[in-house]
């Protein structure tokens, strides 16, 4: 980022998650995202008069689940508002959130950046329903009607709000990256961007470098990606500093990220807390939390990424990198798991098996599948007990690491393990010295160039006659036997 030195970025963000709860918020219709439009509504989440909010259980409890991992005190009570503005995809004119009385305050989520990691503050976590959606009839500018879809209207959705502590534009992706895995790991939102089920808004001030007080804050709206969050907050940061460097005054402001062509434009006038004239919502009385719910609830946390990305480093010897990828989702990292332990220990001190096991996740099995998210993984017809049938079969010698491949992609297809298929397909590896000392012999009969150059000091001359024993075989010659057998005979030549 080009920010002049002279200024200091001051960035926040609200992070909104649909939580995949089966019901609505207040009512009791579904929520199968890509439903037929207004197919998935009732008098409650169309705000008609005279309809009563019963909240759903399951929110709250994943609501506290997500408090507790980003280590935030859950209160004893809390209580929902109404916060009014107008807008044609809230049919009530209001929209049931927390205000005073959240559900969580003061916790923490710890990102890694620059070889180093560092503490975000969370300053509050609340619930609330979604809004509708509207469906313009061309851009938003120019559109003659926009047509409103109310299936999303009272959805679940979780708001969590960052304290301004976060430096750049580089530390709000990397935050909003670890925010996401949490909330997959603690299985409370699928985190799909695309589809709208985890949504960002951006808050990004500057101040003069050593300046305590914070300056004029701007909103940022429709960043629905990692990429669009750093790219719309390096422009915004370049924009107020220009207009810093020029005497003019930030307005406090919404604006609209144009990923299209790169730039922020002003949106509406940002609103203050009075604006939304919040009060209790009165056909809802307070939550009080059962403290024995709460306990039970944080004793049933999962190991969270951070930490499973330090053990697989340290107990598995995996590079970080690995770890990193491994612990996409929890499904992965569960796969990842289950595949090292069904091959059980490396022989010796080698240690080697961990790693092999993440090479083919990562280079095979994530390739192959149509997502990494936990259904696509959890359908994989390669199961871990499968794949490590098939690196046990490439550890003894059974078949090569390139038969191998193509014993994954017929396995992928019929869902067979590795054994039957070998067996059925006569792929097994040929260990026979006598035999592979005769096609080697033919070889370098039928290359005496290759031979020639190899002794005027040609290494790669010994690669081409390798690579012709193994078209001869094909390919299920052991290439460590072939390579043995070659260098005798040439050493003999």
């Amino acid at each position: 980022m080009t920010t002049p030195d002279r200024y200091e970025v001051v960035i926040g963000l609200e992070v909104h998650a649909q939580l995949r709860t089966k019901s609505k918020m207040f009512c009791g219709c579904t929520t199968t995202f890509g439903a037929p439009p207004n197919s998935q509504t009732c008098p409650v989440c169309q705000g008609m008069p005279g309809v009563l909010p019963v909240v759903n259980r399951r929110a709250v409890e994943f609501g506290i689940r997500t408090a507790l991992a980003f280590s935030c005190r859950v209160n004893p009570a809390c209580r929902f508002a109404r916060k009014h503005y107008y807008y044609p995809d809230m049919p009530k004119n209001y929209q049931i959130s927390q205000y005073e009385e959240p559900l969580a305050e003061d916790g923490f989520l710890e990102i890694e950046v620059d070889g180093g990691s560092r503490k975000i503050g969370i300053q509050r976590l609340h619930l609330e329903e979604d809004v509708g959606k509207l469906l313009h009839e061309g851009t938003l500018e120019t559109a003659q009607a926009s047509l409103v879809d109310f299936n999303r209207s009272g959805v679940a959705l979780m708001e969590t709000v960052s304290r301004p502590e976060l430096c750049s534009p580089e530390e709000a992706a990397a935050y909003l990256r670890a925010f996401r895995a949490v909330l997959i790991f603690l299985e409370v939102c699928d985190g799909n961007m695309e589809e709208g089920s985890l949504r960002c808004d951006a808050n990004i001030s500057l101040r003069p470098r050593g300046q305590t007080e914070l300056g004029t804050k701007v909103e940022i709206k429709n960043l629905n990606s990692f990429r669009n969050v750093q790219r719309a907050l390096e422009f915004e940061a370049r924009r107020q500093a220009q207009a810093l460097d020029v005497g003019e005054r930030i307005v406090q402001e919404t604006r609209l990220w144009e990923a299209d062509r790169g730039y922020t434009r002003s949106m509406r006038s940002k609103e203050f807390a009075h604006d939304y004239r919040y009060f209790p919502e009165p056909d809802l009385v307070p939550l009080r939390l059962d403290r024995a719910w709460v306990d039970e609830i944080r004793a049933a946390l999962p190991e969270l990424p951070r930490a499973r990305r330090q053990r697989f480093v340290t107990q598995y010897g995996v590079p970080a990198y690995d770890a990193e990828v491994l612990t996409q989702s929890r499904a992965l990292a569960d796969y990842y798991e289950a595949s090292v332990q069904a091959w059980g220990p490396s022989p010796g001190n080698r240690g080697d098996r961990p790693k092999t096991v993440s090479n083919w996740i990562m280079s095979e099995l994530l390739a192959a599948l149509p997502g990494d998210d936990e259904l696509a993984i959890q359908r994989s017809p390669i199961t871990p007990a499968r794949l490590a049938g098939l690196l046990r079969l490439i550890e003894d010698g059974t078949i090569s690491g390139k038969i191998a491949k193509d014993v994954f992609q017929k396995m992928l297809a019929s869902g067979d393990d590795a054994a039957a298929i070998v067996g059925r397909e006569g792929l097994t590896q040929v260990a026979d010295e006598a035999a592979l000392s005769q096609i080697i012999v033919s070889v370098m009969a039928a290359n005496p160039k290759a031979i020639d150059d190899f002794k005027r000091g040609k290494k790669e001359a010994k690669g081409a006659l390798v690579g012709q024993v193994m078209k001869a075989t094909g390919g299920k010659a052991n290439p460590a036997l072939v390579n043995r057998l070659l260098e005798d005979k040439l050493s003999k030549t």
